[in-house]
């Protein structure tokens, strides 16, 4: 009798999430519970809560709230209530850009641009994730480039790839830009940790060099992979909003309509990028105008009321699953805040450092900052939260804090591609690529690049004196 292989299985995302927040639960019972006393900061023009370096105590708890078996099923439901408006995001800007592909006029566009750069992938993959790094470099966009998350998809399954290699040229070239920081105005370490702004902008330009090249040699790979062998794409069996055929894409004209909707489509990009950039604009101005955008091209088709209720219905039923993720995901920061424990983690990975040599603290740090990210997804909240800890603490140690700065943003950057509770998720959620097939697309890239990371900050240490 043959005997069974044993394979390893991922299990459902759904699952990994559930045993996260439990864990999360129980340690809410374990961790005693601890908070930092905070100040009022001047951080560049903005007043900000800056933790007051050596305020940590513990506290008694009965002014937690650890969780128990009813807080634990509830918590799904409070983690739901808190990423809503992420959530509405997904079903929104995924349900109006349904109608636009379903009018067929982004079918035309794409075949329009297969005609322009037939053979030319080379050029336009690393152009278009150029533009992506450029900008979470920069500027520190991230969430502005959501809207585009769609088009890109449509792209790489145009190119005659699949929906996971566009995502991944958007996702990967915001990732890996916002994590080089040339002069990402979001991750505010450096005045926090009272250096110069933008100093020693050298080292990080050659991070953005390496981690563009490393990300787009990456994309390639996975590229020529499935070019070869479509059954070796990560998303083979898997639904998605596009039924693009290059065959067919490439006979398809464009006409008035098309040209209206690209009009329609580019006109309010724009806007989103200029809101995003000029006048402060957030999530709900960005759902706004993409469900703007995507009656406009119905109108355009001359679809009736009813018809566009129907397909925008449609839109967000497909994208159900990405959305819960949020949520559920969310879950996991509730039970942490209730049991007032994320304090108490943070102080305790901290002290773990105390009285190492000053090459291993730093590989620490990086660790430690990866790792925070899961539970502060934010990057100017984990700031203000970590930097006026480990800032004093590296300079007993023998750690520059052009160095402490160094391993917050590489921290900080590449785990926001990794980590549930960041922009990942998000992405995810509007691509229609489930979580657990970006993991294991990236997850291999992101071992290799913590390896380059460490690297760096062997480089740093050793020959720019950080």
């Amino acid at each position: 009798m043959e005997k069974k292989k044993f394979r390893l299985h991922m299990p459902h995302v759904f699952v990994i999430l559930f045993f996260l927040v439990l864990v999360a639960s129980i340690s809410t019972w374990i961790i005693p519970p601890g908070q930092f006393d905070y100040q009022s900061v001047d951080v560049n023009g903005t007043m900000r809560d800056l933790v007051v370096p050596g305020s940590f105590h513990y506290i008694d708890r009965s002014e937690a709230s650890p969780t128990g078996i009813i807080d634990f099923f509830c918590s799904f439901h409070r983690g739901m209530i808190e990423g809503a408006e992420i959530m509405m995001m997904i079903f929104i800007v995924n349900a109006a850009f349904s109608m636009i592909v379903k009018t067929g006029a982004f079918d035309c566009m794409m075949g329009a641009l297969l005609r322009k750069f037939d053979g030319k992938e080379k050029i336009l993959v690393p152009l278009f994730f150029l533009i992506y790094a450029l900008g979470g470099t920069l500027f520190g966009m991230w969430n502005d480039f959501n809207g585009l998350i769609p088009i890109m998809v449509g792209m790489g399954i145009a190119l005659g790839y699949d929906a996971l290699f566009g995502f991944a040229v958007i996702e990967l070239g915001i990732g890996m830009g916002f994590g080089a920081a040339i002069m990402n105005p979001y991750t505010i370490a450096q005045s926090i940790a009272g250096i110069p702004v933008y100093s020693n902008a050298g080292i990080r330009i050659a991070m953005f060099v390496i981690y563009s090249a490393i990300s787009i040699w990456w994309i390639f790979r996975y590229g020529k992979k499935i070019k070869a062998d479509p059954s070796k794409s990560l998303m083979a069996g898997e639904k998605t909003k596009f039924k693009l055929d290059r065959s067919e894409l490439v006979k398809l004209k464009v006409g008035t309509r098309e040209k209206l909707v690209l009009a329609d489509i580019l006109v309010c990009l724009g806007l989103i990028m200029y809101g995003f950039l000029r006048s402060g604009w957030g999530t709900i101005q960005l759902t706004g105008v993409f469900l703007m955008m995507g009656i406009i091209a119905a109108l355009i088709y001359r679809w009736s009321p009813d018809k566009i209720a129907e397909e925008f219905i449609n839109g967000c039923a497909d994208i159900v699953f990405g959305a819960l993720i949020v949520g559920i995901a969310r879950a996991t920061l509730v039970v942490l805040q209730d049991g007032v424990v994320i304090d108490t983690i943070i102080n305790t990975m901290a002290n773990l450092l105390t009285g190492l040599p000053a090459a291993i603290a730093a590989q620490g740090m990086l660790v430690i900052e990866s790792l925070i990210n899961f539970i502060i997804p934010s990057g100017s909240g984990q700031a203000t939260t970590i930097i006026p800890i480990m800032a004093p603490l590296g300079d007993l140690m023998g750690v520059s804090r052009e160095m402490t700065v160094l391993t917050f943003q590489m921290g900080d950057g590449l785990s926001n591609l990794l980590w549930p509770t960041s922009n990942i998720a998000v992405g995810c959620g509007i691509s229609g690529v489930p979580l657990s097939k970006w993991w294991k697309f990236f997850l291999p890239l992101y071992g290799l690049m913590y390896v380059t990371q460490m690297l760096i900050i062997v480089f740093a240490q050793l020959f720019l004196g950080f």
